[in-house]
């Protein structure tokens, strides 16, 4: 089983993530995630929170091993050529280690704040749909076009071509059960939910029967789920347990709001369990 942990950006400055992450990759996790958002989630009044993609650069630069995501970009907040880009100067200066997490995002305060366009939830999966074709478009191809109902391309080409090819590893954040699911099972390498392990074998149902139909293997599609690392360790090692039967084969571990001790901890008493399978 992989393992990551989310180090997400509320009200952390730079060279306390940039330790996170140096300590992540040191003890062994396969990957850091941060989140796409700009302000904080929780907590009081103002507070710093980095952007996600020029957060990644400089953390691509800082780190050898680890693979680095964001879980997950809100499609929302950036045109799909844009985002095209950002994905492969990162991609390109961390040597290959980037995995392209989006979603159809879903905070709708921020984008008041901010001024950024809220469309309703089916409008956002459209957008979402067609900018993973923008996406794939222009991370493979020469003089790409696309005319969509939200985004478009006229024989557009961009260099470089990503390190990872055809592209890095294709996430998508999903739940919905109508046509969220549905997408991961045709075009995702990865798939991340925090669905309860009650809905778990349902959800997953969806998603294989739309690979299946699409001619993909299910099987090739990395299914993830968070964990808490707030529990006794034995809840700890229990739940991990239960979501591996469920078949879930990599772990996100939310950064445990106990600090640096709990985290310590867990890479002494429960990662080298959860790693050895």
């Amino acid at each position: 089983m992989r393992v990551g942990v989310e180090t997400s950006q509320h009200r952390v400055e730079w060279p306390e993530l940039l330790a996170r992450v140096r300590f992540i990759e040191q003890a062994g996790f396969d990957g850091a995630w941060i989140f796409d958002h700009f302000k904080p989630l929780y907590g009081r009044g103002p507070g710093p929170c980095l952007e996600a993609w020029t957060l990644l650069a400089g953390l691509a630069a800082a780190t050898e091993r680890i693979r680095l995501a964001t879980l997950v970009t809100g499609i929302t907040y950036r045109p799909p050529a844009l985002l095209a880009a950002e994905a492969v100067t990162v991609d390109h200066i961390s040597g290959g280690r980037l995995e392209l997490a989006v979603g159809a995002a879903w905070f709708e305060e921020e984008h008041r704040q901010l001024g950024f366009t809220f469309p309703p939830t089916a409008e956002r999966v459209e957008r979402l749909e067609e900018a993973i074709e923008v996406l794939k478009l222009l991370l493979t191809t020469d003089d790409a076009s696309f005319d969509g109902k939200h985004h478009q391309l006229r024989s557009a080409t961009y260099r470089p071509r990503p390190v990872q090819r055809p592209y890095p590893p294709l996430w998508v954040g999903a739940s919905g059960e109508r046509r969220m699911l549905p997408l991961v099972g045709r075009v995702a390498d990865g798939w991340h939910s925090f669905a309860a392990p009650a809905d778990w074998a349902r959800k997953w149902a969806i998603v294989a029967e739309h690979a299946e139909a699409a001619g993909r293997d299910p099987a090739s599609i990395t299914r993830s789920t968070s964990l808490s690392l707030s529990e006794p360790w034995d809840e700890v090692r229990r739940v991990a347990e239960a979501r591996r039967s469920d078949g879930v084969d990599y772990l996100i571990c939310s950064w445990p709001s106990e600090g640096w001790p709990r985290l310590e901890k867990f890479v002494e008493v429960v990662l080298p369990e959860l790693a050895a399978d």
